[in-house]
């Protein structure tokens, strides 16, 4: 059975960056399962889920350490297990766009906490409208819901939510 580690780092963004911490990975024996890696201003922010037998991920674990100040990242290492099969969740996704105002993520988050429903993904942009210059706010979500929920009803209270917030919104199943 392969073993799993988390890596979240966090440096200041830099050409090489990426090949320099995947050099560390591969070297150590290990390989990237999954990955989500972002420019946030001027900061580089990594999560890494890495493979490998427990001892290539022990000898991971003291190279990043050793490693950590010539990459010039902040690392955070956990050991993990593959994700839970067997869940009911019906995958859906969830997209919302409107003018750029606090609490957005905040309502959203607690309009799918409410319902017992997992935000598995979430990804927000800002961003300057073409034509008019305001300031708008996108949200793009990769949620679970379960199985033995209504999802006609949830996609009504969901858009009605949304409505009362002046949230422009789509709620739709993933595709294949």
């Amino acid at each position: 059975m392969k073993n799993f580690l988390v890596i979240c780092a966090m440096g200041e963004d830099r050409p090489g960056l990426l090949h320099d911490l995947s050099r560390v990975i591969l070297d150590a024996g290990c390989s990237v399962h999954d990955s989500h890696i972002n420019v946030l201003g001027q900061e580089c922010v990594a999560m890494l889920m890495v493979r490998g037998n427990w001892n290539t991920l022990a000898k991971l674990e003291a190279q990043l350490r050793k490693a950590e100040p010539s990459l010039g990242l902040t690392l955070t290492l956990k050991r993990t297990g593959p994700r839970k099969a067997g869940d009911d969740a019906l995958p859906y996704a969830v997209e919302v766009i409107a003018l750029e105002q606090p609490g957005i993520v905040n309502s959203l988050a607690g309009f799918f906490a409410s319902r017992s429903i997992n935000i598995e993904e979430l990804v927000t942009r800002s961003y300057t409208a073409p034509h008019t210059g305001a300031a708008m706010f996108s949200v793009n979500m990769a949620i679970g819901v379960p199985a033995n929920m209504h999802i006609g009803l949830l996609r009504d209270e969901f858009l009605d939510f949304c409505d009362d917030l002046n949230l422009d919104a789509v709620m739709e199943p993933v595709k294949g």
